[in-house]
């Protein structure tokens, strides 16, 4: 029963990264949020199959895995997020030398982050997450309070308990593990996987009521096809 549930959390986050990363870029020309949403949902396919030929630590599946984890969880799920959602929170355009740069420093930070991966934990890299992890709360609250002001109450609420869910799912990823887990820490995953489909999900449909309040009240055109949004 677990691993069936496993197995629907991944591909429930799965379907939402990929689905709304190419909405956020074929209707917005956001490649920040939805190169990064597409990176998620990746990185989901790949822990999928990882878990199905067997988990095995001594997989290259398992570096994949453990790359993609450090790379959104460093830089792709907080730098790279708030600087996507500021595109209508502030009307942040960012050029495309700065996409590319944040994607190469996420990079670099996924690979150097490899040399800490293992179940054991390491108090400098997990405090590292959970400070990013922190900081970036702190402006997705703000988001959510954007919400609230443009009468969007169920969007904000709903935002804010993504929010408050992928907080507690970093805290427990390194300092508070589930007792009576099992070795692979399915309970743990099936909890994670829902709350990050939940987040992909709700930021972007989050992200539409925002870019639709702006249009109608003339803070940005109504256009934003790629070739616009970079002109």
């Amino acid at each position: 029963m677990k691993e069936l549930l496993f197995m629907l959390a991944d591909l429930w986050m799965i379907f939402a990264g990929f689905s709304c990363g190419w909405k956020f870029i074929r209707r917005y020309g956001n490649y920040l949020l939805g190169l990064e949403w597409m990176i998620v949902a990746t990185s989901g396919s790949n822990f999928l199959v990882w878990s199905l030929i067997g988990g095995d630590p001594g997989s290259v599946l398992y570096d994949i895995a453990y790359f993609f984890d450090a790379f959104s969880r460093s830089v792709g799920i907080t730098l790279i997020l708030v600087m996507g959602l500021m595109r209508v929170t502030r009307r942040y355009k960012p050029t495309l030398a700065v996409d590319i740069g944040v994607f190469a420093l996420a990079i670099v930070a996924g690979l150097y982050l490899q040399q800490f991966r293992g179940h054991e934990l390491h108090v400098g890299p997990a405090t590292f997450y959970v400070v990013v992890n922190a900081f970036t709360t702190l402006f997705l609250a703000y988001f959510s309070w954007r919400l609230w002001k443009i009468r969007a109450k169920g969007l904000a609420i709903g935002a804010a308990l993504a929010t408050a869910a992928g907080t507690a799912i970093a805290l427990i990823y390194d300092f508070f593990p589930i007792p009576g887990d099992d070795a692979y820490r399915t309970i743990h995953y099936i909890l994670a996987l829902t709350t990050w489909g939940f987040q992909l999900f709700v930021y972007f449909i989050s992200y539409r009521a925002l870019h639709n309040h702006n249009v109608a009240t003339g803070a940005e055109p109504a256009s934003n096809e790629p070739s616009v949004a970079r002109a």
